[in-house]
């Protein structure tokens, strides 16, 4: 296989179109050429796997590494051009991270890594290499699930709880930080914060920061507590002159209902509620304004959920069930803990008045 040069690579990260910042698959140009010679041979990396440590050196990090490191695959996917021709041309190949979760051979990782491609190749971390099929992909949540057949050799990820994290305590990454030539590197750090928020109009829900390295490549990569289990995919970092170690994922507990969804149906079945609505500040920004806090109805679907339960143009929606709907990203998990054919309560303000309304939600797969 040709090996991919990292002094000839052309310049080039694929962006995550959930979040707008910098972070990615590594895209880059083949070059034709032998591989790298390995630094160890299988049987070193054998004798070091099963080495005694001293309890100085067989830390948190080493034991999370050994029980999920061979967990985290790697995903290459062929990028084309057009050319004057329009005709697609081969160029290069875009490498980015992925995570066995179960024994059925699902592999998770982010929409950007497989962007438009059905098949794609999974490096494993026995050094075999096997195609893979991309089940589906959701590109609002940045999430998508490949499946191969399952290597009976290699244990899936223990998922864990993101819902229990703590700022401060120890964080690791593992992926494939500019592509193959590093795959399976890990990096440390800790919880730098929980429910972050970087791109309001955009994102569903909060993010885990981390300053464990993520670089172009972990995308899709695993982030594990230090007992080893899976508590986030890598997705992002902020990559601007003079900013280092914010790096970011997106917990698992808020990915499982997305991955379960493209398992079982090839994308994600939402509730539908047929508003579109903005809070104060993006009002104000549009010179608008309403007092009070919440979502101000601004379009209406006639024929949608809300429409037919009451709800008009101007309404303020404040709750729905009794959880608060204030911002874009609160209305956006609220919903996404809801399904198709529910009833809602929803409590909105109508000059002046508060009033509430029972909605049934219809559905969307977008």
């Amino acid at each position: 296989m040709n090996r991919i040069s990292l002094k000839k690579a052309i310049a080039g990260v694929c962006i995550a179109a959930v979040l707008g910042v910098g972070a990615g698959c590594i895209y880059s140009e083949i070059q034709s050429g032998t591989q790298n010679p390995q630094v160890k041979t299988e049987s070193t990396q054998r004798k070091a796997a099963n080495a005694e440590l001293s309890g100085a050196r067989n830390t948190y990090v080493v034991q999370a590494a050994k029980k999920s490191g061979s967990a985290v695959v790697g995903i290459t996917t062929k990028v084309y051009q057009q050319d004057m021709f329009n005709r697609a041309v081969f160029v290069g190949e875009g490498v980015g991270s992925g995570v066995l979760i179960d024994k059925e051979g699902h592999i998770v990782t982010n929409a950007h890594v497989v962007a438009d491609a059905t098949t794609v190749s999974v490096s494993l971390s026995n050094g075999e290499t096997v195609n893979g099929t991309v089940i589906g992909k959701d590109t609002s949540t940045d999430l998508a699930v490949v499946q191969i057949n399952p290597p009976p050799d290699i244990e899936p990820i223990t998922i864990g709880d993101s819902d229990t994290l703590q700022v401060g305590e120890p964080a690791i990454a593992i992926g494939n930080p500019l592509g193959l030539e590093f795959k399976g590197s890990v990096t440390s750090g800790v919880i730098s914060a929980l429910a972050r928020t970087v791109d309001e109009s955009g994102q569903r829900f909060p993010l885990i920061q981390t300053d464990a390295a993520i670089n172009p490549g972990n995308s899709g990569g695993a982030l594990l507590n230090a007992d080893g289990d899976l508590i986030g995919i890598n997705s992002s970092k902020i990559a601007q002159e003079g900013v280092e170690g914010m790096g970011f994922s997106i917990p698992i507990n808020e990915a499982k209902p997305i991955i379960e969804s493209i398992i079982k149906n090839g994308y994600v079945i939402r509730p539908y509620l047929g508003v579109w609505a903005i809070d104060k500040e993006t009002a104000a920004q549009n010179n608008l304004a309403f007092s009070g806090n919440g979502l101000a109805i601004v379009q209406l679907d006639s024929v949608g959920p809300a429409a037919n339960a009451g709800l008009r143009r101007g309404d303020i929606i404040t709750f729905i069930n009794g959880k608060d709907v204030t911002t874009s990203m609160k209305l956006r998990q609220v919903m996404d803990t809801l399904k198709p054919g529910d009833t809602v309560t929803i409590t909105a303000k109508r000059n002046g008045q508060t009033f509430t309304k029972d909605v049934t939600l219809s559905q969307t797969s977008k």
